[in-house]
């Protein structure tokens, strides 16, 4: 035995001698149990180990979605805020969590929960999750995370090759030169575009002269030293929310948000976009950055990449796509020429926990050069020492844990070809929901396709000839959305199967209106044809009980 451990042995042996008469030696005693090492603790562990995993395989094997208990009355079971005086034992807990929580979680897993992003997860996903919490490393810097560091970079790097494709030599030079950053590893796709951002304003307002940059000066006096009247980024008006979020951190405000309307298509539409900018610049407004949108959040199309690209060159503005949604289509030789134009972005968003197949808490974006982020580098004495090896110098978040691990894993064991083979399946699947709501009298489709979300509505009985005939006048479509959002609502309390809403504009009798939409995620492997029918038909059952209660 090393003779570190012995004394350590020796020291905990001579507290509990000392004070095992004492009132808290008995909490001591089951609180240094949970820090014992793990020769000491197997057993327990083990047990523990046994008692989770039954829980785990019954949540995971459930094919519904969701418990029919109401929220007002869960809500009430949370309701005291008391801490625990004493510890509580492990079997007690899991029972409470089991009765309390798993119970009535969402089964995100299940194959008939087509909603939202979230969906099966790979199997080597969870005894992987058990080893990056046993060796809780902190990715801020090498003093926490010395294999961790280069590792996440490696696994950052693949991907920027599959968006930029640049030489070998590019990548030999620049995948662990700690003056390089050709990817930041964050929380989410809401960060990964908050960085994007932070980094095009700091470049496009830095240090001149004896200016010292936005950075340091703050972005009225960085305005003023460059004779601008304000500052804006420009976008679609499908634009993610966290677009707004960054304008306000950014200190543009969210009226600096220029959103620009869309086509049919849901694309951003070009001509606007030209003319948004050419007014920026006749009123001498910086333009932070124009973003593209490689899927939208609400139905997955994606914009012209190219003509973007495009319009920001011609204008040398920062050029960012957020393909927190479409970007994995990079891995699809069938389907990445919908991204064309994605090479030339200046930075880009990427979600693991989308099209990845990864757990939430993974998002990423993508510098095209390799020293934009050093504009918004911080150092501090005591961590992420200037000109060192350290992540977190160049990320919004400090401290935070060995995700990477999750991702590399996922590009090795899943890989090229396999991550090809999820891809198509899933937005094969897509098309043949988008075919089975075309072919039923029952459901309106509201968007072709182009990746795996759908939108579509029902329409009642009583306005399906209307509907046909494009007639709906604008209180008829009121009517319908009303309808819609109960049939998501009772379909969501009833717990066989789910699917999101959301809104799109459409035109009525030569007027944009507003309507409620079914929003459909195919993001679950194991979502089958006979699934996507039992959804669809789950819906057409629903709907008949409305429209007989509303009778």
């Amino acid at each position: 035995m090393a003779l570190s451990q012995q004394r350590q042995e020796k020291t905990q042996q001579n507290f509990f001698l000392k004070n095992e008469l004492t009132p808290q030696y008995a909490v001591a005693n089951e609180v240094m149990q949970l820090f014992a090492p793990s020769n000491k603790l197997v057993s327990i562990e083990a047990n523990m180990a046994v008692e989770t995993d039954a829980l785990v395989d019954s949540f995971l094997n459930t094919i519904n979605t969701n418990s029919d208990i109401e929220f007002n009355s869960l809500i009430e079971t949370f309701a005291d805020s008391q801490v625990p005086t004493n510890p509580a034992d492990y079997d007690s807990y899991l029972e409470y969590l089991a009765n309390n929580v798993i119970n009535h979680s969402i089964h995100t897993s299940s194959p008939r929960f087509i909603g939202h992003m979230t969906s099966a997860l790979p199997c080597f996903v969870r005894p992987l999750a058990k080893l990056m919490t046993a060796m809780n490393q902190n990715v801020v810097k090498i003093e926490t995370a010395k294999a961790f560091s280069p590792y996440e970079r490696q696994a950052l790097a693949m991907i920027h090759r599959l968006i930029y494709n640049f030489s070998d030599e590019f990548y030999s030079e620049h995948v662990q030169n700690s003056q390089s950053t050709l990817g930041i590893l964050v929380s989410g796709g809401t960060a990964a575009n908050i960085i994007a951002l932070w980094c095009a304003r700091n470049k496009s307002l830095g240090a001149k002269k004896s200016f010292p940059g936005v950075e340091k000066a703050g972005l009225a006096a960085a305005l003023d030293y460059y004779g601008y009247q304000g500052a804006v980024v420009i976008g679609s008006e499908l634009m993610h929310y966290s677009f707004e979020k960054a304008a306000d951190l950014l200190g543009i405000g969210t009226h600096g948000l220029i959103k620009i309307p869309t086509n049919g298509n849901n694309q951003v539409d070009l001509s606007a976009l030209r003319q948004a900018v050419a007014d920026c610049q006749s009123k001498n407004l910086h333009i932070i950055a124009i973003a593209g949108v490689a899927g939208t959040t609400d139905s997955g199309n994606i914009d012209s990449l190219l003509d973007i690209a495009d319009i920001a060159q011609a204008a040398n503005v920062h050029f960012h796509v957020d393909a927190a949604w479409g970007g994995p289509l990079i891995f699809s030789e069938q389907h990445r020429q919908k991204l064309i134009g994605i090479e030339r972005a200046d930075s880009v968003t990427i979600d693991g926990h989308k099209q990845l197949y990864l757990p939430m808490g993974i998002g990423m974006v993508f510098m095209r050069e390799p020293h934009l982020a050093s504009s918004i580098e911080k150092n501090a004495s005591y961590t992420m020492r200037k000109g060192s090896f350290d992540l977190g110098k160049r990320a919004l978040e400090g401290s935070r844990p060995g995700m990477a691990l999750f991702l590399h894993a996922g590009l090795h064991l899943i890989g090229l070809k396999g991550y090809e083979f999820l891809i198509d399946a899933g937005i094969e699947k897509t098309q043949y929901m988008a075919d089975c709501v075309n072919n039923m009298p029952e459901f309106e489709l509201l968007s072709e396709p182009d990746i795996n979300l759908l939108l579509y509505r029902y329409i009642p009985e009583s306005l399906r000839e209307l509907a046909v005939k494009n007639q709906l006048t604008e209180t008829d479509n009121q009517q319908i959305n009303i309808f819609n959002e109960r049939l998501q609502k009772s379909q969501r309390q009833a717990g066989r199967t789910f699917i999101s809403r959301t809104t799109k504009t459409i035109t009525c009798l030569e007027k944009e209106i507003s309507v409620t939409a079914l929003r459909a995620v195919i993001a679950n492997p194991l979502t089958t044809k006979d699934d996507i029918d039992a959804v669809l038909n789950d819906q057409i059952h629903i709907a008949l009980d409305l429209e007989i209660s509303d009778c």
